[in-house]
């Protein structure tokens, strides 16, 4: 499933890498896309909405909206 993550907090590479690695835990496949500029975060996953959001969270930075793509499975929250 795609789903897009409005990110607050991101302002740099280290974000970007912080933000990608935090997914990539979960699912080391994932496609993750961070746009810097407008805080978003798209990933093209197989893992649950909740589990990536929190993944996103638990790397320090905070989700303000998700926007459920193609999904596959689940409802997005």
């Amino acid at each position: 499933m795609t789903v897009e993550f409005q990110v607050e907090g991101m302002s740099c590479q280290h974000c970007v890498a912080a933000v990608t690695n935090a997914i990539r835990e979960h699912d080391a496949t994932a496609q993750v896309r961070v746009d810097l500029a407008s805080g978003s975060v798209t990933v093209d996953s197989a893992q649950p909405v909740d589990v990536l959001k929190a993944a996103i969270e638990g790397a320090g930075y905070t989700v303000a909206a998700v926007e459920s793509g193609t999904a596959t499975g689940g409802a997005a929250r």
